[in-house]
């Protein structure tokens, strides 16, 4: 087996870990090609039905996550150890997540697009130009029609290769004669061509250049950007506007029939002459509604990067919950099973089955699973109830749902809805009740907080809730599968100094395991490996040893420990099913690897 060195931009150069990347420059968009692609960056998570469809939300929620530059603690593809990073859980209230860093091509991390897509939330790339640089990319790619047909052929192959579902465009420089006449064309032509390629998806318009090339952000849609509207799908205004330019946009005839294309944007940080922002992001979010416009919240992690990290979930509840009043919430459709342990993609351990499977912190978005809305409501005479993420404990993953609240002496009980989902129910569903149903639809799971008899006082109450699993009782038949087509590539073997006083060597492996097996059918893969033979014969064969978990049928072994050569070590992979059952090895994939000290192979 000898070394291969993998592609050096897909890996991190320290731990050869799989990680997210952009493109810097127009040579690289140019040069890209899908047989290059980072295939551990592509998308897993299919855009999940929703409702309402997204077309028929007069007034649409954005959010452009803009931090630090991006592609930070977010970039390892199958999740890091770290004490704090910004996670995001209230997907029911927007419509649109927006990647942006200032990467010529921000293509989003996958664990975001993993996330957005299992909330039916739409996930969008940033394509950005600034400065004198972005200038001379422009000239060159607007030169004529088809330089600009090649750029966007490339965009669209980027989104459709990597499963997100369009592009944010934002020219952030002045535009020479020829450029911005061919601006417009461009937009147009990027727009069909993902409609035709990503059914659904969308290109959307930063307020920036005017039609005559001018940089000179507007604040609004009006005659000197219009052009640029209506060769895309909608455009995202600058922070600056005011109440009286809401009330203009809405005569201009470019908007007519198009209000719900129009994002207003609010940039959390409030940066310049801007309503609201902050913790009262909600009062520029109140005159965006009442002139009927949609929005796109800028850098909504300002609770994150300007507070405490430890008020993290506090501050972040906080702000959307303030925010509430003028969102619209929207459910995703799913079929059986339905099965949620509320885990946010974080913890302090990982959980299975109520128990400590991993004792550290850790950070996967793409393991975060379906999200409730997360809310506060009064009651009469001052009782309360609230739904919060809780990393004390889970059943499985990294947290578990948190009921909380007082019953006021006068109230016997209260319905709280945990879960907001369409499920189309066929048959009958098991788990611990048992309903004969056909035909239908769940809409909402509800809890029911009650007096169990007693002191008719005000009642503090709370709860925690693991998982819930709505189950098709004939699922439960179907035949299992085994783990097929294992196999190994980007091998990369490196020597050092083992534990203790260093007087072993220990050999240490870097390489890619890909399998099939319907993804459908798994909650999750676990990675594991086992001594078979070492350089001693005496020493009987080890215990199987977990590496990790995969959310896809591809995993990257990173930095694993084993014995020096000569050796035999297998990997195997474990599927767990979606409702949590283990299976049985016979049905697990498995490779075993042989090295020895010839310097091509260690």
């Amino acid at each position: 087996l000898c070394s291969v060195c993998p592609t050096a931009q897909h890996y991190d150069p320290d731990t050869t870990e799989p990680i997210s990347s952009g493109l810097k420059s127009l040579d690289e968009l140019l040069s890209w090609k899908r047989s290059e692609a980072n295939p551990f960056n592509i998308a897993t998570v299919p855009l999940a039905s929703r409702h309402p469809p997204l077309a028929n939300s007069p007034m649409r929620t954005l959010v452009s996550h803009d931090m630090m530059g991006g592609y930070l603690e977010d970039r390892f593809i199958q999740g890091t150890h770290v004490e704090d990073p910004y996670v995001f859980y209230h997907w029911e209230y927007i419509d649109i997540f927006n990647y942006f860093s200032h990467h010529m091509v921000t293509i989003p991390p996958a664990v975001w697009t993993n996330a957005a897509h299992k909330h039916g939330v739409l996930s969008l790339g940033t394509f950005i130009t600034e400065w004198t640089d972005g200038r001379k990319m422009c000239e060159v790619f607007l030169a004529e029609e088809e330089a600009y047909r090649s750029a966007a052929d490339k965009l669209v192959q980027i989104a459709h290769c990597y499963g997100f579902d369009g592009w944010l465009v934002n020219i952030e420089n002045v535009l020479g004669a020829t450029a911005v006449k061919n601006m417009g064309p461009f937009l147009r032509y990027l727009t069909d061509q993902m409609h035709e390629r990503v059914p659904g998806s969308l290109v959307i318009w930063y307020d920036s250049v005017l039609e005559n090339g001018t940089l000179k952000w507007q604040n609004e849609l009006n005659d000197s950007n219009k052009v640029f509207f209506e060769a895309c799908d909608g455009l995202f205004t600058n922070y600056n506007w005011t109440e009286s330019s809401l009330e203009g946009m809405v005569s201009h005839s470019a908007a007519q029939g198009r209000l719900a294309d129009i994002y207003i944007g609010i940039d959390v940080f409030a940066r310049g002459d801007v309503v609201g922002g902050k913790f009262e992001t909600n009062k520029a979010l109140q005159l965006v509604r009442k002139h009927g416009f949609s929005t796109a919240i800028f850098a909504p992690g300002w609770v994150f990067e300007c507070h405490d990290k430890a008020n993290f979930q506090e501050n972040q509840d906080k702000f959307w919950l303030l925010l509430s009043d003028h969102l619209y919430v929207h459910r995703p459709v799913c079929s059986l099973p339905f099965v949620s342990s509320f885990c946010q993609g974080v913890g302090k351990s990982f959980h299975w089955r109520g128990q400590v499977a991993q004792e550290k912190r850790w950070f996967n978005l793409t393991a975060q699973e379906l999200q409730p809305l997360y809310f506060k409501k009064g009651l009469e005479d001052g009782g309360w109830w609230r739904a919060r993420g809780c990393s004390e404990d889970a059943w499985a993953g990294g947290s578990c749902l948190l009921l909380e609240g007082k019953l006021p002496q006068n109230v016997s009980k209260v319905f709280i809805s945990i879960v907001c989902v369409c499920v189309c129910v066929c048959v009958c569903l098991y788990r611990c009740f048992q309903l004969e149903l056909s035909g239908c639809a769940l809409r909402e799971v509800c809890v029911n907080v009650a007096r169990d008899g007693g002191e008719e006082a005000d009642l503090d109450f709370n709860c925690r809730i693991g998982e819930i699993m709505v189950l098709d009782a004939e699922s439960l038949f179907t035949p299992t599968l085994p783990v097929r087509s294992v196999c190994v590539y980007d091998v990369v073997w490196q020597r050092g100094a083992g534990d203790g006083d260093g007087s072993s060597l220990k050999v240490h492996l870097n390489a890619t395991l890909r399998w099939t097996y319907p993804p459908q059918l798994v909650r999750h893969w676990r990675v594991h490996w086992r001594r078979l033979r070492g350089p001693d014969p005496r020493v009987p064969p080890g215990s199987l040893t977990l590496i990790g978990r995969s959310y896809s049928t591809l995993f990257r072994v990173a930095e694993l420990e084993v014995p020096d050569a000569p050796g035999l070590l297998e990997l195997l992979v474990e599927p767990v099913s979606r409702e949590g059952f283990t299976l049985d090895q016979s049905y697990w994939g498995r490779i075993t690897l042989s090295y020895t000290h010839n310097t091509d192979n260690i």
